[in-house]
């Protein structure tokens, strides 16, 4: 049987944003992978030269070969499936639609809901707006951190062990964290940020994003 050699892997990241979920995934797996650092403080996601690489404008991406793969979901699914070793998914065929189900709902109902919070001024221009545009999604934001709250009772994870739905809600919880929300009645989620805060895989990650924000103020 012939052997397939590895892709070679680069991830367009830029710090604090959702490209740290598949950068943890990446670094799970013990995979070999190029960083490919964007500065989104001076809009380099926004470039000609980004936008040939992805028109949305976003990251992550991740090129594998000569191929382009955008949005997190299918990027955090071609991880898994790529490096089963890691078991980055539940083995169950339907625990894994589970899991699907789980990071689609932190993309489209956590996620839309933190933006708003921290640029209240792209979705509302009427003046005075920002207050009432930021107290509508906290209080959206946290309908969704209680469904996970009921969910992380009496469990160190969404599944029975550690999977990318995890990496992801990590990631949710940890923009909120940042926006200094009073989270304290969200302890469930709390304890869930704080095993993930333990990992050696997002706390090499987290100091490497240290590193790259030192290096864009600079």
């Amino acid at each position: 049987m012939t052997h397939q050699p590895s892709p070679q892997l680069s991830l367009y990241y830029a710090p604090v944003s959702c490209a740290l979920v598949p950068l943890i995934l990446l670094t799970e797996a013990k995979a070999k992978f190029e960083i490919i650092k964007i500065n989104n403080y001076v809009h380099q996601n926004l470039t000609p030269e980004y936008l040939q690489i992805n028109p949305k404008g976003k990251v992550p991406v991740l090129a594998i070969n000569d191929e382009i793969l955008t949005e997190n979901i299918a990027i955090q699914l071609w991880i898994a499936q790529q490096f089963p070793q890691a078991n980055l998914l539940p083995k169950d065929p339907y625990l894994q639609i589970k899991a699907i189900s789980w990071m689609s709902w932190c993309s489209s109902a956590i996620h839309p809901h933190l933006t708003p919070i921290n640029k209240p001024q792209r979705y509302c221009d009427l003046p005075g707006s920002e207050e009432n545009v930021k107290q509508l999604s906290t209080s959206l934001l946290f309908k969704d951190f209680q469904i996970a709250e009921d969910h992380l009772k009496n469990r160190q994870w969404f599944f029975d062990d550690f999977t990318t739905v995890d990496a992801y809600f990590f990631w949710c919880f940890r923009r909120a964290v940042l926006f200094d929300l009073d989270l304290s009645i969200f302890p469930n989620c709390q304890q869930h940020f704080e095993r993930m805060s333990q990992r050696d895989s997002t706390k090499k990650v987290i100091d490497y994003e240290f590193s790259v924000i030192q290096e864009f103020k600079s």
